[in-house]
């Protein structure tokens, strides 16, 4: 499993996002720090809204803030909302397997994708945020 470029700058900008707390970050802002071009970045920020997980708000000091507390987003959702699934193969995230019922190594990624799920979703930006100041 690789998570591509939207995935770990939509991770990094909404890092960003929480580490700025309740004061609207622009998408400008966002996008310097990370050396991330606008246009990439808005596309982005639009799923991240649709997910639910940041809110936009307009005027001369809008820009973007999380939907709910640091503590309540995981680094699951996040990467679920960019990405789609996360699973390492098609077979355990609902997709046909060719060997069907008959393939031995499902059981490898089905332990794989247990531990990926248990990463992602026990992480939350909170702990992002403090581990990076060194507070973890």
């Amino acid at each position: 499993m690789k998570i591509s470029t939207k995935g770990r700058y939509g991770l990094r900008a909404i890092i960003d996002i929480a580490q700025n707390g309740n004061t609207p970050l622009s998408i400008r802002d966002i996008a310097q720090a990370q050396d991330l071009s606008v246009k990439y970045l808005e596309h982005i920020m639009k799923k991240l809204i649709k997910a639910g997980l940041v809110k936009s708000i307009r005027g001369p000091k809008g820009g973007y803030v999380l939907s709910r507390p640091a503590g309540e987003i995981s680094t699951g959702e996040i990467l679920r909302a960019l990405e789609g699934s996360i699973s390492p193969t098609l077979c355990v995230s609902g997709g046909k397997c060719e060997k069907g019922s008959k393939c031995e190594a499902v059981y490898v990624w089905k332990k794989l994708k247990a531990a990926i799920d248990d990463v992602v979703d026990n992480v939350t930006l909170e702990e992002i945020c403090n581990q990076s100041k060194g507070d973890v």
